[in-house]
């Protein structure tokens, strides 16, 4: 869940996370939200850095329309699947017919 709120987005953090960022803020006597801020600047500071996040995001998380174009793909590729195990099948039994 996230909210924006004058330029500032909320957002959970895993317990884990969480709790890891919050002590370096505290052993480093700086805000929770600098060192998130921070954290983002240094991971995102260049193009390729941006390019990597943005392509395992596309894997991870596919966007929408995506996501269900490769479903339907998936979809379409099962039932010619079957569609051809179903011709086979009936091209053997017109076989022993014979």
């Amino acid at each position: 869940m996230e909210r924006i709120l004058d330029g500032w987005v909320l957002a959970s953090l895993p317990a884990k996370w969480a709790e890891y960022l919050k002590r370096l803020a505290d052993d480093h006597e700086i805000n929770l939200n600098n060192v998130i801020t921070e954290l983002c600047e240094w991971a995102f500071s260049g193009p390729a850095s941006k390019e990597q996040f943005e392509d395992w995001l596309d894997e991870a998380y596919p966007p929408k329309g995506e996501a269900e174009d490769e479903a339907n793909a998936a979809g379409e590729e099962v039932g010619e699947i079957e569609e051809e195990e179903e011709d086979e099948a009936e091209e053997e039994s017109h076989e022993h017919r014979d």
